[in-house]
């Protein structure tokens, strides 16, 4: 499980994010402005069904900070490509 300690360690710069289920497989992968920002609201009680359901699955999140945004869009789209994650 995650812990609150590895969301309070993300940085708030750019970058794409991985969610990995216990097998170790990606299932998501996801771009954020503000990394810390982004991943947090996973984590919030009001979210739709659909998160709901993803991150009953996940076990790890994987991050990859970036010079900027742009950069993020480029990256998370080639790894949804080459991954590609059920969500």
């Amino acid at each position: 499980m995650l812990s609150k300690d590895f969301i309070k360690s993300l940085t708030t710069q750019p970058g794409i994010y991985q969610m990995l289920n216990a097998d170790d497989h990606v299932i998501y992968v996801g771009k954020a402005r503000n990394l810390k920002q982004r991943v947090k609201s996973y984590f919030q009680k009001s979210m739709p069904q659909k998160a709901h359901e993803m991150m009953s699955h996940v076990v790890n999140i994987e991050v990859i900070v970036t010079h900027s945004e742009n950069e993020a869009l480029i990256l998370e789209s080639e790894f949804i490509k080459k991954l590609k994650p059920k969500y």
